[in-house]
């Protein structure tokens, strides 16, 4: 899950090192400029936390280690990528 470290960040390094290609809004994508931080697909990520370490505002979480205090940016990346 990306939480609210990202908010106005959107820093791409996680985009970057993804291998299962997750993470989105990407700055190719028409989209980007209209949401204020990044998002990753729950049913793609596969739990490898290379997000979790390339974050330079340590915003990228496990989902099982998402802070209590972010617990609902878990329902905002899954929104995201509804009906996408």
């Amino acid at each position: 899950m990306i939480a609210e470290p990202c908010i106005g960040e959107k820093d791409n390094s996680c985009v970057e090192v993804c291998p299962v290609d997750c993470i989105h809004p990407t700055p190719d994508e028409p989209d980007y400029e209209q949401h204020e931080q990044l998002y990753i697909d729950p049913d793609e990520c596969i739990d490898c936390d290379a997000c979790v370490e390339a974050c330079p505002v340590d915003a990228c979480f496990a989902e099982d280690q998402l802070p209590g205090e972010w617990a609902k940016f878990a329902q905002l990346n899954a929104d995201y990528y509804a009906g996408r």
